[in-house]
């Protein structure tokens, strides 16, 4: 069989901590930010840790094993 490929996609979007968790972007950023307040710009702005229920899936896609 040949070997199983990541999905481009969520290669692009999600990225793994030294300690195995995952990480993602958040949304409402795109656009229309020009109503949105300097601190709530900066608050979408941080990194945030995906869910244990998503993360499952992400892993699956990502090619990752599920022990880490």
């Amino acid at each position: 069989m040949p070997k199983m490929k990541s999905h481009s996609g969520a290669k692009k979007r999600f990225k793994t901590t030294g300690t195995g968790k995952l990480v993602r972007r958040q949304a409402n950023l795109g656009h229309l930010n020009e109503h949105k307040s300097s601190r709530r710009i900066r608050r979408l702005q941080a990194t945030e840790v995906v869910t244990p229920a998503d993360a499952k899936k992400m892993r699956k896609l990502l090619g990752k094993h599920k022990g880490r």
